[in-house]
Formats: structure tokens, sequence, C-alpha cells
């Protein structure tokens, strides 16, 4: 199990960290409960973190359940220009997770275009023509082991399981698909900025009652198509070192391997891709010794494994949003 090393956060942090992954849209006084704390001082938590450990609550769409293609790009460059189109994509609201690599020459970004035409215009259009880019390669990723809903700090396991069911937020799982309608860009547009926006915030923004947007939000939480999602800075929990992992496994053991990545304290994303390899993977780290010690070891045991090229992060220009703290 995770252990956290930080100077800035103690358990309680970790636990209210905890318990937005959960759900980020609880309320103060429902985590208070949970926690056996006051509401003042969870409130006095999260005003804290937000200021010193970079933390945002915001609603994204699951591009997987809506049916929708993410793609990886790998964008070799000139070095002195690699950070401005770092940059110049984390503007965009249809990318995260960017990161320079492979020594300032590589941009590393993903992708998540709602229709084919925002995915041909960035990767035919934009990035061809800008100067200094050399070399374009683009891994559709095919399925998802390990990332979205399921964040990587409920590997530390602070809550309990008893904890994590009195947070889970109310209502079943709706079966069948996931949808997205054009009444709900509006109501999703607040999210997308601030997961935590009051039903009176949403009922302003969109114009409906109030029973609407708790009905609504509620339907799109249920049916998948919608996620509440906490970015934060993971060296503040002690672990700066962040890498992507490119890596071949056989074709008879890719879904077991992609099964035991998931399991691992290490990953905070594993997904099949298209392309040279066929597993892309997120490891947080609390050193380069760290990663080595992954490297060499959880992940050098696992059966069925071909291939590993590892891309350390020099730096990331983006998570889920956009700035990122200098």
């Amino acid at each position: 199990m995770l252990t956290m090393e930080s100077d800035t956060l103690d358990h309680l942090d970790l636990l209210l960290l905890s318990a937005l992954e959960v759900d980020g849209r609880a309320s103060f006084s429902r985590i208070a409960a949970v926690l056996g704390v006051s509401d003042q001082t969870i409130a006095r938590r999260y005003r804290r973190l937000c200021e010193h450990g970079g933390v945002r609550v915001i609603a994204l769409r699951d591009a997987s359940r809506l049916g929708q293609d993410q793609w990886m790009l790998r964008i070799r460059c000139a070095p002195d220009s690699a950070l401005a189109i770092a940059e110049a994509l984390a503007r965009r609201p249809d990318t995260s997770w960017i990161g320079l690599a492979s020594g300032g020459t590589e941009v590393l970004c993903l992708t998540r275009p709602r229709t084919p035409g925002d995915h041909d215009e960035l990767l035919l259009g934009k990035l061809p023509r800008t100067p200094n880019v050399v070399e374009i390669r683009a891994h559709q990723l095919l399925h998802r082991f390990y990332g979205a809903a399921a964040g990587w700090i409920r590997k530390f396991g602070a809550l309990t399981e008893d904890q994590i069911t009195a947070l889970r937020p109310a209502g079943e799982p709706v079966p069948g698909a996931a949808r997205v309608e054009p009444e709900d860009e509006p109501l999703l547009a607040v999210l997308e900025r601030d997961g935590r926006a009051t039903y009176p915030e949403l009922q302003r923004a969109t114009g409906r009652s109030e029973s609407w947007v708790k009905r609504r939000l509620a339907a799109l939480r249920a049916s998948g198509a919608v996620y509440i999602d906490v970015e934060y800075q993971s060296e503040t929990l002690g672990y700066p070192t962040v890498a992507t992992l490119w890596i071949t496994a056989a074709p008879a053991a890719l879904h077991s391997v992609g099964e035991a990545l998931a399991g691992h304290e290490e990953t905070a994303w594993v997904s099949a891709t298209a392309g040279p390899s066929n597993l892309v993977v997120t490891v947080l780290a609390r050193s380069t010794a760290g990663l080595y010690g992954y490297l060499s070891g959880p992940l050098g045991s696992l059966d069925g494994v071909q291939h590993v090229e590892t891309t350390p992060f020099l730096r990331q220009v983006k998570k889920l949003t956009y700035p990122m703290p200098r």
C-alpha cells in the first residue's frame, strides 16, 4: 500500500483528498461527518489544498463510455520550441496530461476530441503546419484498464470500506448507453470549470429549475457519461517523478498484463493502445530510484511483457486543467 511523505500535508489532508475522489461534490458537512471532524475544519483544509496542493474539482466526460475516440500523441520537435508547442496544446479544451519528455524534445499529450472533425483538425490541420514539429505519432486508446473515475489516491487505502460507502453519491448505475444531450451543455460548461458549483449556480447558468439540475446531473453521473475528478500535485504527496511507459505485451497476454498493471500501486493510468506498443501506462514514483525499482521489480516480473520504453517527464504542463502552476 502506498504511503504519503509530505512536508505540507498530513493524514487528514490525505483523507480529504480520498473523500473528494470518491465524490468530489460531497458537501463539507457530509465529509466531516464521515471523517469525524468539524465542517469548519474540512472547509479550511479544502481551501488550503486548493491554494498549496493545486487541488481542483471538475466534471469530465468519460470518452470511453460515450464512445468517443481518445488518442495519445507523441510529438517530436526542436528543443527550443517544445515548451511553446506544449503550452499551445494545453490551452485547448480537448487535451489533458501534457508533459515534456525525452530531454525536452518530445511533447506527450492525451486528446479527447468529441467529434471526428476535432481529431482531424488537430492531427491533419494544426499540428502538421506547426513550425519545428519534426514527427507526430498518434496512438489510439483501445481499452482502459485503469484511470478516469478510478483515481490513483485510492491506492493509498486511507479510507475504510464503510467510509467509502458512506461517501458514494446516491443512486445506482443506469444500464444502457451513456449520452450527453445538447441541453446538457450549459450545465457541463460550468461543472467543467468548477465541479463543486452549487445547485443555485447551476440553476442560473442553465435557466432550469433546481430540481431539473439535480435530476439531470444525477442521471449523467449514474450513466457514466460524466464523472467528477480531482486534480492535485502528486509531488505534495511525496511522488514527484512521473513517467509514461510504452509496453509491448504478447497478444495472448495483453489483457492479463493490463489487468495486472492496473493493480500496481504506482500506476495512475493503464490503457491498451494501437501502434508499435500495445499498452501505455502512467507511473508515479518517489524518485528516479523508485522508478527504477518499479521497472525492475513489479513490472519486470510480469509474464508476457516483451519490451518497455520509458519516457520520464521533465515537466508537466497540464494535468486536467490549465494553466499549471510554475
